[in-house]
């Protein structure tokens, strides 16, 4: 039986993961600028965040769009030519 593939980008990602990636990917300070949520402007934490975004759909919908925006940056950033890149074999397995 052949294993169910979703068409979802954010099937699998929790709402954690997402945090936690776009902190990495743009910091506490631009973060707070992209997306006018307290909870990542004034004493930001991971923990706090979540809390709030889970209570709150229009800011969850917020950092689930900003999400899909920076995935798509950080594709557009790798390489095109799949022979200079030795870890695009595995990239591409799991699409």
């Amino acid at each position: 039986m052949a294993a169910h593939i979703s068409k979802d980008p954010l099937h699998g990602v929790t709402l954690e993961m997402q945090v936690n990636a776009l902190v990495a990917h743009y910091g506490w300070v631009k973060l707070g600028k992209l997306i006018n949520i307290n909870c990542f402007k004034s004493d930001p934490s991971v923990k706090s965040s979540l809390k709030f975004l889970r209570r709150t759909p229009w800011a969850r919908a917020e950092v689930e769009a900003l999400y899909l925006d920076s995935l798509e940056e950080v594709a557009a950033e790798e390489p095109n030519d799949i022979n200079d890149d030795p870890w695009a074999n595995s990239r591409l397995k799991k699409s």
